[in-house]
C-alpha cells in the first residue's frame, strides 16, 4: 500500500531550478530568497469538492485550475510568480487520479517557471489548498486601494463563458454539446493573466482578478479606494459562446455577475491608453475599456444611450451562494 511519503515522492517531487528557491520539498520548511529590493507577495486559495468543483471532476483540469486561481491573484498584484505549496486531502489513494492531477498541475507550473516547494497530504474529503509566492519590487504592487477618479476601467479577454458553462452543467439552461465543451474550457481551464499583470504594473493604479463576478470584485476596488464607477454595459467583452447562444439580458447578467472568469480588471489614467494597449500587445492579451472611475461613490451601469440600468451586483459568497 502506498504511504503518504511515497505519494509525495512519486507525484509531487520535482527539482526546483529557480534561484529564489534555496530549499524545496524534503525538509520541515522550504526556504525562499527574494532578490534585494523586492518583497514577497503571498496568496492562498482552497478548492473543496462539491463547493468549488463537481464530484468526479476531470483530475487533469482540476490540477490546472487549482494553480491557475492562485497565479491569478499574483497577476492582480503585478507579482512575478516564484513557487507554491500544496495541501491535499484525499478520500483515498487513487493513482490514476493523482497522475492526472499532478500532470495538470505541473504543466501549468512549468509554463510559469515556478516550483512546488512543500505542503501536506492527509485523508479526508477531497480538498485542495495552494499557497503561492511571488516577488514585486518594493512599492510597486498593484493595490485595490489606489484607483483614482478619472481612471479608465479595463478588463482582459472576455467575460461570462465560465458562468454559462456552470449554468448548463447545473441544468439551468440547455447548450448544444460543442458549445458546452467550448464554454467548459473557460470554467475548468482558466488562463491566469500574469504576463498582463507584469506589463501594466507601472501603468495601472489598481487591479483585481475577476473570480466572483465583475461587479462584486470591482466594488472591492471602489470601497478601498473611496471612489465610484460608471460602467458601459454595451462595451463589455462578452464570451463568444455566451454571445452566440443567449439573449442580451442574460449575456449582461453573466458577464457582470458570473464567477470563475479569472480575468484581470484594472484601472489606469486615461492619459495612459496607448501604454495600456502596448502592454496588451506585449503580453499577448486582449483588453477592453469598459468604464471610468468617478469621484462620486456609487456604481452606475449605463447603456450606449447613457440610460442607467437596474442591474445589481450578485457576487459569489462561499457561505451564501449555492
Amino acid at each position: 500500500m502506498m504511504s503518504e511519503f511515497d505519494l509525495i515522492a512519486r507525484y509531487f517531487t520535482r527539482p526546483a531550478l529557480i534561484p529564489a528557491v534555496s530549499l524545496a520539498v524534503g525538509d520541515d520548511c522550504a526556504l525562499l530568497q527574494p532578490r534585494a529590493g523586492y518583497e514577497l507577495a503571498i496568496s492562498t486559495d482552497m478548492l473543496v469538492e462539491g463547493r468549488h468543483f463537481f464530484q468526479h471532476a476531470d483530475a487533469n483540469a482540476l490540477g490546472h485550475k487549482s494553480l491557475a486561481v492562485n497565479l491569478s491573484d499574483l497577476a492582480a498584484m503585478g507579482a512575478q510568480p516564484l513557487a507554491f505549496t500544496l495541501a491535499l486531502a484525499l478520500p483515498n489513494i487513487n493513482e490514476n487520479w493523482l497522475a492526472a492531477f499532478s500532470d495538470g498541475l505541473f504543466a501549468l507550473a512549468e509554463q510559469h517557471n515556478i516550483a512546488l516547494i512543500g505542503g501536506d497530504t492527509t485523508k479526508g474529503p477531497l480538498t485542495i489548498s495552494i499557497t503561492i509566492f511571488g516577488e514585486i519590487p518594493k512599492g510597486k504592487a498593484l493595490r485595490r486601494s489606489h484607483a483614482q477618479a478619472g481612471d479608465d476601467i479595463w478588463v482582459s479577454s472576455t467575460l461570462g463563458d465560465a458562468r454559462l458553462a456552470l449554468s448548463a452543467m447545473q441544468g439551468k439552461l440547455a447548450l448544444e454539446a460543442n458549445a458546452l465543451n467550448q464554454a467548459t474550457q473557460h470554467l475548468h481551464r482558466p488562463t491566469p493573466r500574469n504576463a498582463l499583470g507584469l506589463a501594466v504594473r507601472d501603468i495601472a493604479h489598481a487591479a483585481i482578478d475577476v473570480s466572483d463576478g465583475l461587479l462584486g470584485d470591482l466594488q472591492h476596488i471602489l470601497k478601498q479606494s473611496n471612489v465610484g464607477a460608471t460602467l458601459q454595459v454595451d462595451d463589455l467583452p462578452l464570451g463568444a459562446i455566451l454571445k452566440s447562444t443567449q439573449p442580451i439580458n442574460l449575456c449582461h447578467e453573466f458577464a457582470l455577475n458570473g464567477g470563475d472568469d479569472y480575468e484581470l480588471c484594472f484601472t489606469a489614467p486615461s492619459t495612459k491608453r496607448e501604454a495600456v494597449q502596448h502592454a496588451a500587445v506585449t503580453s499577448n492579451t486582449v483588453v477592453t475599456r469598459i468604464g471610468q472611475i468617478t469621484a462620486a461613490r456609487e456604481l452606475k451601469i449605463v447603456n450606449a444611450a447613457g440610460v442607467a440600468l437596474a442591474i445589481k451586483a450578485n457576487s459569489y459568497d462561499h457561505f451564501i451562494s449555492t
